[in-house]
């Protein structure tokens, strides 16, 4: 399984920001909003991602997180020139998607709680997997209906009238023939390629799982200045009452087993002096996590 993280858009709802810099390169609460992301793939198993972006970001990307080999991983990079859909993302990563299958993330999509059901998602996924997410206000999504049984029977993009409140979360699992799928579809009349409309196709042929999240499980889409606040403040009042990071993936690599402790420890020692730092090395010092980790 191969892995792609989309950190590309306008980012015209972060005017004057976005003048600037991606949104993926703000801070929510201590760390770039693109590790959230990248450490949901790396804990569900994931060591080959490429991270699609246009020309004026990819360059910080690369400076954050370069081949991604002292991680353990395999990270790439692929331009997509202007923002003509999620499902491009496919096209454009069509050499690095090979004969394999392939799980997207949107770069500003984060997820909080036990994870392991994307893992398990990834693992038994035989056509296509997406996430629904109970939500207040499923006009502003992709909405999944259901039948009577609790089988997904219609998919529609920001409907007027939702008929569930279930919302495609930013998250997707396909199986190696999605270029293929995607080659099929025509753009909208926004001109672009839409995800919603490539996830239809495999549920006309009956090879769409819908897995629900549990009420464990926060889900937050940092679309809008507000979302990015309330995102940020949730993950401050985590971190500050469990003393844990979330989305470290210096920890999320040590934890899978992607690098060894001694490794770890190489890459503290390139650190600056910072609260990051001395968090690594509790996490590296604490024989209660190593003996956890290192199973």
């Amino acid at each position: 399984m191969k892995g792609i993280i989309l950190a590309g858009g306008a980012g015209s709802r972060m005017y004057p920001t976005s003048l600037c810099y991606s949104k993926q390169l703000i801070l929510i609460y201590d760390k770039p909003m693109i590790y959230y992301p990248l450490s949901t793939l790396m804990l569900a198993g994931i060591r080959e991602i490429l991270i699609i972006s246009n020309s004026d970001t990819l360059p910080f990307y690369k400076t954050l997180f370069g081949n991604g080999r002292h991680l353990g991983m395999e990270i790439e990079y692929a331009l997509q020139e202007k923002p003509n859909g999620i499902a491009e993302a496919f096209l454009i990563g069509e050499k690095f998607i090979g004969d394999e299958d392939v799980t997207l993330i949107l770069g500003d999509n984060i997820f909080y709680g036990n994870l392991d059901f994307v893992r398990k998602a990834v693992q038994k996924n035989q056509g296509a997997t997406v996430f629904g997410y109970y939500v207040t206000d499923p006009e502003r999504y992709g909405v999944v209906e259901f039948d009577d049984s609790g089988r997904a029977v219609s998919l529609e993009e920001k409907p007027a009238q939702p008929k569930s409140n279930y919302a495609v979360v930013g998250l997707y699992i396909y199986n190696k023939e999605v270029v293929t799928y995607t080659r099929n579809l025509k753009p909208s009349g926004r001109g672009e390629l839409e995800i919603t409309d490539l996830n239809k196709l495999y549920l006309n042929e009956g090879k769409l799982d819908v897995e629900l999240m549990g009420r464990g499980i926060a889900w937050l889409d940092t679309g809008t200045p507000q979302a990015l606040l309330d995102a940020s403040t949730f993950i401050g009042a985590i971190e500050k009452r469990q003393g844990l990071k979330v989305a470290c993936i210096e920890e999320a690599a040590y934890m899978m087993n992607y690098i060894s402790a001694e490794e770890l420890g190489n890459l503290i020692d390139e650190l600056p002096k910072s609260d990051y730092r001395t968090y690594l090395e509790k996490v590296l010092n604490d024989e209660v996590l190593h003996a956890r980790y290192q199973k």
